[in-house]
Formats: C-alpha cells, structure tokens, sequence
C-alpha cells in the first residue's frame, strides 16, 4: 500500500471577486483544494494544492500529477502477494468517488459476508489515515486551521507546502 488519497478543502476568505464563481463549494463556501496521499504514520508521500474548491475529487485528481510517472513508465516496482498472486504495482485506499482502477482499493459498499465484513471494516480505518493527517495539519499550524486571508494564491501554496514538509 501506497497510502491513503483525499482532498481537503481550504476555506479562502479573500478570494478574489473575479474567481468566486470558481471556488465556490457546494456549501457555498470559497475555498482551495488540497490533495494529499498519507501513510500510516501519516507521512505525506504526495501533495497537489491549488485546484478551485468547485471541483469534487474526481476532477481534482484528473488535474494532478500523482500519477504521472506510472503513465510514463518510471513508478517504483512494488512486488507483493496476496492469496498467492503476485502483483507489481502499488495501490491508493479511497473512497467511493474514485474510478474503478486497479490501483485504487476502495470498500465494499454492503458486505455480506463475515469476510467482506472484516475488509470493509479494516479499510475504512486505514483509508482515514489521511483524514487523520488533515486534522493533524490542522491542529499543528493555526495558519491552516481557519480561513485563508491572504490574497495571492501562490502565497497559499507556499503556506501549505511549508506547513505539510516535516520539521
């Protein structure tokens, strides 16, 4: 396992007047969107910031370069076995917007057996692994916690980004 893929809207208060039919949510809020793959231990391995709060997180990781190296050939070979198979590539807990590509997991909508019961369950509780390091970013840097006062979008990203990188 890769991580854990989502978004994170962050709500801009300054936005600017010209851009607010673009980063308005569906809350009617403005806000700019972070997407983020966290480990377990809640290291992000992959950040893409900057995407109009009007898209939904389908949009945002068509936008995103997460998986550009796999598309030109140059992602990490991951070996690993499950139920003797062995596969090469490796795969991102999501949830339920994402497409239905080999590399994403995603759960089972209504399990039905003790089995699928126990995967869902276990899932689910990884697959927040990267809400948990939202929450984490949140509670570390108040910058991040309230609205984005700031103006420039690219002052935005550089809050962000130095917000996310480990001390």
């Amino acid at each position: 396992m890769i991580g854990s893929i989502d978004c994170m809207h962050w709500q801009w208060k300054n936005c600017p007047t010209a851009w607010q039919g673009d980063y308005e949510n569906r809350k009617g809020q403005k806000s700019i969107i972070l997407e983020a793959v966290a480990g377990f231990d809640t290291w992000v391995w992959h950040s893409f910031f900057g995407v109009a709060g009007s898209q939904n997180d389908l949009n945002v990781l068509g936008q995103s370069p997460v998986f550009n190296d796999i598309l030109r050939g140059e992602a990490p070979n991951i070996t690993y076995e499950i139920n003797n198979t062995i596969y090469q590539t490796g795969y991102y807990l999501a949830d339920g917007i994402y497409p239905r590509w080999t590399t994403f997991v995603k759960t089972i909508p209504h399990p039905r057996s003790h089995k699928q019961n126990f995967f869902a369950r276990y899932q689910e509780g990884y697959r927040k692994d990267v809400e948990r390091c939202f929450g984490i970013l949140q509670a570390r840097w108040a910058i991040i916690r309230g609205t984005a006062r700031l103006f420039d979008e690219e002052v935005l990203r550089s809050i962000m980004m130095t917000c996310i990188i480990p001390p």
